[in-house]
């Protein structure tokens, strides 16, 4: 019997002090270079990288690059194009495991087409890249705004249950599914909620 008890208590001992961990990094460029190890907070149990590419309006060319990591609730792994920005994710649930940077957004079009918003148009259409085999319409919410996004993403990214600050989120399959329409804010809104999701939750 105290053999037992010993045993028992020796396992918590070693269990007790693990915590799960991931790599952060927050760097506008190429990579996470200046990346360190942090304890996540209590009920985070993944890691999640992500890649995000914004693109000039009129030449399409990636002008500004993005690379972060943190802890995470929940998170999905997939990629996202709303025209003037692509992200990808990566999410991972055993400890430390983000340590590889994600790659680029995929730039190789699969065929499908979706439709976009730009200021007050949502008749753009972008190509949809890599896993991206749906398309996507939201509603984002900004104080007492609300703002239309479309374009193109993964249907892992369309199976998340909540993302704070989205309402009205509808996917579908096939080209430009996603119908036109004219709006008037920004499509930053969703990709900068989608990130608050899986960073802080």
């Amino acid at each position: 019997m105290d053999l037992q008890i010993s045993v028992f208590l020796l396992f918590i001992l070693f269990t007790a002090g693990h915590s799960f961990s991931c790599y952060v990094c927050s760097n506008l460029g190429d990579s996470c270079a200046d990346q360190k190890l942090k304890t996540c907070p209590s009920g985070s149990s993944k890691c999640i990288s992500l890649t995000v590419a914004s693109q000039g309006r009129k030449t399409r060319q990636i002008s500004v690059n993005m690379k972060m990591k943190e802890c995470a609730v929940d998170c999905r792994s997939g990629s996202m194009n709303v025209g003037i920005s692509k992200v990808s994710f990566s999410c991972c649930n055993t400890d430390q495991c983000n340590v590889q940077d994600v790659p680029d957004p995929p730039n190789i079009p699969n065929g499908m087409k979706c439709f976009s918003c730009d200021g007050h148009n949502c008749s753009n259409t972008v190509s949809c890249s890599g896993s991206e085999d749906r398309c996507i319409k939201a509603k984002g919410i900004v104080g007492d705004q609300s703002i239309d996004v479309k374009g193109c993403v993964s249907k892992s990214i369309c199976d998340s249950t909540f993302i704070p600050n989205v309402q009205n989120i509808t996917c579908c399959a096939g080209n430009l599914c996603n119908g036109a329409q004219s709006v008037t804010q920004s499509v930053l809104f969703l990709c900068g909620s989608l990130l608050s999701y899986f960073l802080m939750h």
